[in-house]
This record gives C-alpha cells, sequence and structure tokens, in this order.
C-alpha cells in the first residue's frame, strides 16, 4: 500500500475516533446540563421561543418558580426565565387574538393567557417575600410596561390598572420598607402615569377595606408612600414622563393637570377616613399644607378635619393652625372664632413646647395685617409679656424682638409702652397705693381682655434678667424705635445649648476676679468663732462633737 494511502488511512481512521470523541462529549456535555438548573432552565426557555410545541416548558417553569417558599435557587431562575418568554411573547403578539386566526390558534393564545395571570399572580406572591420582593419588583413592572404596550389594541390607550393595583396592594400591606421605597423612587416619583395609577390604586384599596378592622401598619405605609409625592404638576407641559407610552389624545386623564390633582385628592381623603389615633392626626397635620393640600382642587374638603383638629387644643391645635388659617385666607372658611382660639393657645406650655419657633413663624403671619383691630393686637402683646416672667432665655430671645416687630406695625399699641398719669391725684395715689392692671388674663375673648389700657411692666422686669443677653434684648423695647424690624429668623431657633456656646465662644480680656475662703469645718464649729464665725448649718443643726482623733474637715 503506497505510503500516502497508509497515511489516508491512518487519518480516516482517526478522524472516526475524533467523531465518537465528540459523540461522548456531548453526552457528557448534556448529562452535565441536566444537573446544571441553569442551563436546564435556559434550554427550556430557548426551546419555547423556538417553537409552538414546547409552550408545555411554561407549565412546568411555573411549576418550578412555585417553589420559591421551599428556597430552592432554580425558582428565582426560572421566574427570570419566564418574564423573557412573555417579554418575547407579547411583543411578538402571541398573546393577541387576532382576526383570522383559526380556532386551534385561538386555543392557544387563550391558554397563553392563562398562563400569564398565573404568572403575574405568583410574583405577587413573590412580592411578598422579603428575600425575592427585589427581583419581583423588577419583573412586575418590567411586565407591566410590556403589557401596556403590546397587550391591548394600540389605536385606544389602555394602561395595565388592575396588574398595578395588584402590586401596591401587596407592597402597602407588607413590611417591606425597602422594595417600597425602591417602587417610590424608581417608579412613581420618575413617572407621571405611575404615579397617577398609584393615587388611583390607593383609593380603591383603602375604600374596600372594612373600617373597623383596618390592619397596623396600613396607615404608616400608605402614608410614607404618598407624603413622599410632593411634586404637584402645575401645567400640561410638566405631563411628560410615562411609564407606558402616553395617550395620543390630548384630551386624555392622564394629559390634564386637573384629573392627576383629583387623583391625590381622592387619595389622601381615603386615608383621612382610616385616621384612628392622635399620632396618626399629628403626622398629617405635619404636611397638610405643603404636600397635601396642594393636591386638592377643592381644599375646603378638608375644612372638616382641620377645624376638629384645631378645637381639640393643645399641640395639635397647633399643628393644624397654618392649614385653617391658609382655608381662611385662600378659600374664604367662614371660622369667625380663629383668633380666639388663637388667643387660647397662649397657655403656660406654649413657650416651652417643642413647635415653639413654628407657632411664633405662624403667629407673626397671622398678626401682620394692619387692618387688625389694636384691641386685639394688644391682647396678644400683652398675653405673651405676662408668659415671658416664667419663660426660659430662648424664649424670651424671641418674645422680645417679635413684640417690637408688632409694636411698629401698629403704631396705636406703643401707649403700652410708657402710660403716664396726668391726674396729679392719681398719680400720688399710683405712687402709695401702685397700680391695679387693666388687664384680664382670664379672659377668653383678645377683643375684651382690656390690655390696650394696660403697660408692659413685664417687659422692664425682663430687663433684670439673671441672663446679661437676655437683659440687653429687652432693653430695646425702653430705647427710641430707629430699627425697622426684626428679622425673627434670627431668633426663632435660640436654645439653652446656643446660648451657651455663644457665652463659651467669647473672647475674655479680662479674667474675672474670684476670691474664696477655704472652709476648715463645714458640718463642726469653728475652732475660734469670734474670728471665723460659724456656718449657718451648724447654727441650725447640731451635729455632736467631732470624735478624737478626726482630724478638721
Amino acid at each position: 500500500m503506497p505510503a500516502g494511502a497508509q497515511d489516508g488511512a491512518k487519518r480516516k481512521r482517526a478522524s472516526t475516533g475524533d467523531k465518537a470523541n465528540k459523540v461522548a462529549k456531548r453526552r457528557r456535555s448534556s448529562n452535565d446540563d441536566a444537573e446544571d438548573p441553569n442551563a436546564k432552565i435556559l434550554l427550556m426557555e430557548q426551546g419555547i421561543l423556538e417553537s409552538k410545541k414546547n409552550y408545555n416548558d411554561i407549565v412546568t417553569l411555573l411549576n418550578m418558580a412555585s417553589r420559591y417558599e421551599d428556597g430552592e435557587e432554580e425558582s428565582t431562575l426560572a421566574a427570570v426565565a419566564l418574564c423573557r418568554i412573555f417579554l418575547r411573547l407579547l411583543a411578538q403578539g402571541s398573546l393577541i387574538a387576532k382576526k383570522g386566526l383559526s380556532e386551534k390558534d385561538t386555543i392557544v393564545v387563550g391558554w397563553l393567557k392563562d398562563q400569564f395571570a398565573q404568572f403575574k399572580s405568583l410574583l405577587q406572591n413573590m412580592l411578598a417575600d422579603e428575600d425575592l420582593a427585589a427581583t419581583a419588583l423588577t419583573l412586575c413592572m418590567r411586565l407591566l410596561k410590556a403589557e401596556g404596550e403590546h397587550f391591548y389594541d394600540k389605536e385606544e390607550y389602555t394602561f395595565p390598572y388592575t396588574f398595578l393595583e395588584n402590586i401596591v396592594e401587596v407592597l402597602i400591606t407588607s413590611g417591606n420598607e425597602d422594595v417600597r421605597k425602591a417602587f417610590l423612587e424608581s417608579y412613581v416619583e420618575e413617572y407621571d402615569d405611575i404615579r397617577y395609577y398609584t393615587f388611583r390604586a390607593v383609593k380603591a384599596i383603602l375604600d374596600r377595606l372594612d373600617k373597623d378592622d383596618i390592619p397596623d401598619n396600613l396607615f404608616d405605609n400608605v402614608f410614607a408612600l404618598l407624603s413622599a409625592l410632593d411634586g404637584v404638576p402645575q401645567s400640561a407641559e410638566e405631563l411628560e414622563d410615562f411609564y407606558v407610552p402616553r395617550p395620543k389624545k390630548k384630551t386624555h386623564n392622564l394629559r390634564t393637570v386637573t384629573q392627576h390633582k383629583r387623583q391625590g385628592q381622592d387619595a389622601w381623603l381615603a386615608i383621612l377616613s382610616i385616621v384612628r389615633t392622635k399620632e396618626e392626626r399629628k403626622r398629617i397635620l405635619n404636611v397638610i399644607s405643603t404636600n397635601i393640600a396642594p393636591w386638592f382642587t377643592k381644599p375646603e374638603l378638608l375644612s372638616d378635619f382641620l377645624t376638629s383638629c384645631y378645637n381639640t387644643g393643645g399641640s395639635m391645635s397647633l399643628l393644624a393652625l397654618s392649614g385653617v388659617f391658609y382655608l381662611i385666607q385662600q378659600r374664604n372658611l367662614d371660622y369667625p372664632s380663629f383668633y380666639p382660639k388663637l388667643y387660647s393657645l397662649l397657655d403656660k406650655d406654649i413657650l416651652h413646647s417643642k413647635h415653639r419657633s413654628r407657632f411664633f413663624r405662624l403667629l407673626d403671619t397671622f398678626l401682620g395685617s394692619t387692618h387688625l383691630p389694636a384691641v386685639l393686637v394688644a391682647s396678644f402683646i400683652k398675653r405673651l409679656s405676662r408668659l415671658a416672667l416664667n419663660a426660659p432665655p430662648s424664649a424670651i430671645a424671641t418674645v422680645v424682638p417679635w413684640i417690637y416687630n408688632l409694636l411698629r406695625r401698629h403704631p396705636t399699641c406703643t401707649f403700652m409702652i410708657h402710660r403716664p398719669a396726668q391726674d396729679p391725684e392719681l398719680k400720688k395715689h399710683i405712687q402709695n397705693n401702685g397700680m391695679e392692671d387693666a388687664f384680664n388674663p382670664t379672659e377668653p375673648d383678645p377683643m375684651k381682655t382690656g390690655a390696650i389700657d394696660s403697660c408692659l411692666w413685664e417687659v422692664v422686669q425682663l430687663q433684670s434678667h439673671y441672663h446679661p443677653n437676655i437683659a440687653t434684648i429687652a432693653k430695646i423695647i425702653s430705647e427710641q424705635f430707629t430699627k425697622q424690624s426684626y428679622n425673627m429668623e434670627d431668633f426663632l431657633d435660640h436654645s439653652y445649648a446656643s446660648l451657651l456656646d455663644a457665652e463659651m465662644a467669647k473672647d475674655i480680656k479680662k479674667a474675672p476676679v474670684v476670691e474664696f475662703q477655704i472652709p476648715k469645718r463645714i458640718f463642726m464649729p469653728q475652732d475660734e468663732p469670734a474670728t471665723n464665725p460659724d456656718s449657718l448649718l451648724v447654727k441650725l443643726w447640731d451635729f455632736g462633737e467631732p470624735a478624737k482623733g478626726v482630724a478638721a474637715a
């Protein structure tokens, strides 16, 4: 046999061996794939997308994904694979029953829709699982976007609202704060349509609840979700970020600012219907003028809630102040007892309250009009002057400049600073017997307290305050009014700590002289009482004779 033939034969035999090796490798590879769940899932996914004959593997993947409660790793992989499968099927239009389809294909489309519904239900259950919630939320929102784009007739806008409502219901009833925050920051705050339908979903969910059996954490979860939504659209041009392609019709509700506000209004009214505790009311009042009222197309709907809180008294009334005044000023709310109620809030606790700075900001607004009666303004000035006698230094530092500003704004009240007696007999009577203050501190009506006939003797007393800075501030009332007004923001946030820090930061030019004598005895009589008298403690109490050998204290 020629050498070339022999070489050829050898090469032929070698190629036969290579084929055998390749077959063995494929067998080993298929065995490895069977052992690797990830590879198995990928093979099923590929087969489903290649041929309708493999659609039954969708059921297998659903069964694998439903075992997430057992902690199996392949359940998450199966859920991700199913998401990719349905995204592709939705994009291909495989879930739409088009005209001209055969009866067999129509049955297949209906079956795929059922599997799609089961998968969405499975994802909602996974969303309640703390470990899988983040992944489930991402898969849910991808499906929601694809469903909105491909699942319905493109000529008419349709948003998958039911799916979003189910997602929102799981988020506000579960205790997973992280996934709720992710939903808020990544979707609700970013997209106008998601925010619109989230408001709508919250209202629908809360309306279905039994008001006598409300879960404990429901209010906290819903409030945390909606209170972060403070970006109220002001014009249709601002409505430009849509998760699902926006409707073409300009008259659609999604492209109307009024409808967006109405959804927010309805959602907040639904939350107000489940408020039960005092703390929940306070949380609502803290954001009512900044985060809630701007959503209302009819702010007067808040009047019942606000007036009820305002009439409660205490810190609740303080928090309701801004909301009630907003309704009076902007919506002409008829509330004739506003100023008497405001006057009643000036009690012994107001200057010690943690809401003091907020209260003075509002009070400065409420009494800012120059058309208010001088009698009314004088009552507030006198009442706060009286309360300042027992107030902490930080509060007095706020009260005195505030009184100064009011006196500048209402010159008629400046008679309260200096009111000399003109009648000689009355003047002599006052010098001998003193004067009775015309102010009636127990009168609840600020129009009848008689403060306008009184004087600000309390401020004179504050000029002798133990704290030198407070005494200096109090003296501005006795000096000539050369300053137009004081900026209240410079005084509102004072505290014991800030006053102490200011003193500690001062540069001492000359060290103070301190003279003292260390006593030899404290509880026992001195050796020489004539030159070193005993302390008052020793004079009042007898502690007995000191023991022998005991050194002097």
